[in-house]
This record gives C-alpha cells, structure tokens and sequence, in this order.
C-alpha cells in the first residue's frame, strides 16, 4: 500500500477511525507500507505492559504531559517535545503515572500488522484476548514477573 498524498486534520483520523486500545484513544494519521503514525491520548494510571515488536522501531514524541518507558526494568521519564526511541526486538513498557493525561505521536516502520491489530483490539478489555490477538499482530507481550 503506498502512501496517499494530502493532509490528515488535526482533529481527524484515517477513514474517520479512532480506537480505544488499553484505555487510550488513538488515532491514526498516516498509514503505508513503510510507516505507521498515529496521535494517542493518555490518560493518567494508564499503560501498555512490556512487549516487543519483533520487526519493527517505535517512536513516540510528547506533545503534553509525561510518560515512563521502562527497558529491561530500567525506567526513564519523558516530557514535551521529547521522542522516546524504542528499537525491534527490544522489550518495552509504556506508563502514564505523572497525574495527568498526555498527548503524543507513536510511530513504528515499517507499519507490519499494527494498524491491522489496532482494528481488532478496539474496545478489547480481555487481557489474555490482548495478547493472543496481538501475536497473531506481530506484537509479543512478555509474561507477567513472578511473584
């Protein structure tokens, strides 16, 4: 699939879409082969648990608020402007714990199988359903720690 020329409104996504994935609402603005971008509101006390796109980077810049992203138990804190970089095969978490909600933009390329998986897991609350369907998406979420 290539890449339409035009310009995706602010307010506005791909086809009028706009999903709730894991409590957050993203939506996306540019879709291709190669790439995949998409705006995500955050809400507080939210997150995405540690996962890894095996054949993918990931970016996420902040326009407002914060967020935590932990690899390898390490976590480090991102604020506006920043872009946080997260490259494939390594796993990640993603954590809104700053008090309010944040607006970034997520990208990931090339694009695989994520824009496909964010159609199936809109309004998914079942987290076991998450992860098969994420797998079968290209996005492998690791086990929960042992207590």
């Amino acid at each position: 699939m290539a890449l339409d020329q035009g310009i995706t409104k602010a307010a506005d996504g791909l086809e009028g879409l706009s999903w709730n994935v894991v409590g957050h609402t993203y939506t996306p603005k540019l879709h291709s082969e190669n790439a995949f971008i998409w705006h995500a509101l955050i809400p507080d006390g939210t997150f995405v648990p540690p996962h890894i796109h095996p054949a993918q980077d990931e970016w996420i810049t902040l326009l407002e608020g914060a967020l935590e992203v932990e690899f390898d138990g390490i976590v480090h804190r991102a604020g506006p402007g920043d872009t946080v970089r997260m490259p494939m095969g390594v796993a990640h978490g993603i954590f809104n714990r700053s008090g309010a909600s944040s607006s970034c933009v997520f990208g990931v390329a090339p694009s695989g199988k994520l824009y496909e998986l964010f159609c199936v897991l809109d309004g998914v609350t079942d987290p076991e359903e998450l992860v098969r369907l994420s797998a079968l998406h290209e996005v492998d979420f690791l086990p929960p720690p042992a207590e």
